[in-house]
């Protein structure tokens, strides 16, 4: 009695891990709703599981949006050369990707056109072309 009295306190103190908060592309974002946004960077978060772009978007009316660009974790976008001296605060650039379900601005980034012209793959969750 002690034991089981024992484990179940000890399973209930051990915490989540972080894949259980995770999600699958499908559920977020939606593949038939392509988007491609051109705006500056505002803000980069680097982290697990999803790093985050943010941009702030002008539309064609002058309004502006920001946006929240999730690519993949940290460590895919370093061993791919992506990091914050890729992407400084105030560069204008181009984002190919897939608008939230749920209409908010928010998108899986595919990849990143720099000024120059150079794209940066951002290894998120969507599935290949």
């Amino acid at each position: 009695m002690h034991r089981s009295l024992f484990a179940l306190l000890l399973a209930a103190l051990i915490p989540l891990s972080p894949a259980a908060a995770h999600h699958s592309f499908a559920a977020e974002f939606d593949l038939n709703q392509p988007v491609k946004l051109r705006g500056t960077v505002t803000k980069v978060d680097f982290m697990n599981p999803h790093s985050w772009i943010y941009m702030s978007v002008k539309k064609d009316d002058g309004t502006v949006e920001e946006w929240a660009v999730e690519g993949g974790t940290a460590n895919t976008l370093f061993r791919m050369g992506v990091n914050k001296n890729s992407l400084p605060l105030g560069t204008e650039i181009i984002v190919d990707g897939y608008r939230a379900r749920d209409g908010a601005m928010r998108a899986n980034g595919r990849d990143i056109t720099l000024p120059d012209g150079n794209k940066l793959f951002l290894g998120g969750s969507a599935p290949p072309q």
